[in-house]
């Protein structure tokens, strides 16, 4: 099966002599920006931009990362429906433990019991907390971009799969998302200039977007790319399209027992949102910075930036977006 290496650039990088000590320095020199909380700033490393303890992670997710022969790696932007694809990923992948009776008990239904980034932590994040992964778990997750994806995967037959959301409702999101962490954080109004310009965590957001979308086109056996839009206006069609390209589909007899109906209901935003363990106070070990469970089930909808943005704040960054994206093919 064909790699994915075809985009792959560095523009900066760590030896594999590199110590801790030498990754911190080599972020020092790194272009930086103040970022969305007044307190971090945000580093550009290989064209996007990261808060230092992520990069950290990054740098040495790159370096450290030994793919198993079955994984499959969730891919997103923050806020671009990340919590959702692993939900629908891990239930899909796991379905024969819970999903035999009407009522899956929480001793099988790994959902019930876990928070979804505990369940499929993030690479990164693992490597920045000092973690190694589940190898019995072929579900992975990462924010990192796809031209920055460890040489690794991009060597290995690992499937991907990416969701993108609406630019617009990204950065509403990001924002609110940001506004509940343990920092002063800027106007809303000043978070979207950033956003404008390419700067927010792990963005600029085209340019995520477009690199994984262009791997599609070229490698569609390899990385499969959903739009959290369709996926929410037919979760049904899409729950069956992940299943296929995970390589576990849905049987026919599945079907007629309505097993995907009940995984699109169990996966639902509100079902997610009303587990008691996605309804805690508790925070994940996974992640560097400690955000409670509650914090990652806002509001799920489409269109929520009608309410914070201006006609025109709105018509220029679907002008930037339009822009950014023209001859790719992909509207968003």
């Amino acid at each position: 099966m064909d790699t994915l290496t075809s985009n792959l650039s560095v523009n900066a990088s760590v030896t594999d002599e590199s110590s801790a000590k030498d990754i911190e320095i080599n972020i020092s020199t790194l272009p930086q920006e103040s970022g969305w909380r007044v307190s971090l700033n945000l580093y550009k490393y290989q064209g996007f931009w990261y808060h230092s303890n992520f990069l950290e992670g990054i740098i040495l997710f790159q370096k450290n990362f030994i793919p198993q022969p079955n994984d499959i790696l969730l891919c997103s932007l923050p806020k671009s429906g990340t919590t959702w694809l692993k939900s629908l990923s891990v239930a899909i992948s796991t379905r024969s433990n819970f999903i035999a009776t009407d009522h899956p008990n929480s001793s099988s239904n790994l959902l019930l019991t876990n928070l979804p980034h505990d369940i499929v932590p993030f690479q990164e994040m693992l490597y920045s907390v000092g973690l190694e992964r589940d190898i019995q778990n072929p579900l992975i997750a990462t924010h990192v971009p796809f031209n920055s994806l460890p040489k690794s995967i991009l060597n290995s037959n690992t499937k991907i799969i990416y969701v993108c959301r609406n630019p617009k409702d990204v950065l509403v999101s990001l924002w609110h998302f940001s506004c509940n962490k343990q920092s002063e954080i800027i106007k809303f109004e000043e978070a979207y200039e950033k956003f404008c310009n390419g700067v927010s965590g792990y963005g600029p957001y085209w340019d995520h977007v477009l690199g994984y979308w262009k791997a599609s086109l070229e490698f569609p056996d390899r990385l499969l790319f959903l739009k959290y839009e369709e996926l929410k206006n037919d979760t049904y069609f899409y729950a069956k399209k992940i299943a296929d390209f995970m390589g576990c589909p849905f049987s026919v007899d599945e079907e007629k027992q309505g097993i995907v109906e009940k995984i699109v209901k169990l996966c639902s935003f509100e079902s997610l949102k009303n587990f008691e363990v996605n309804k805690s106070k508790n925070t994940s070990k996974y992640i560097p910075m400690k955000i409670e469970n509650n914090l990652f089930f806002r509001k799920g909808e489409i269109d929520d930036w009608k309410n914070y943005l201006t006609v025109e704040m709105a018509e220029r960054l679907d002008q930037i977006i339009q822009e950014k994206f023209s001859g790719s093919g992909l509207n968003v």
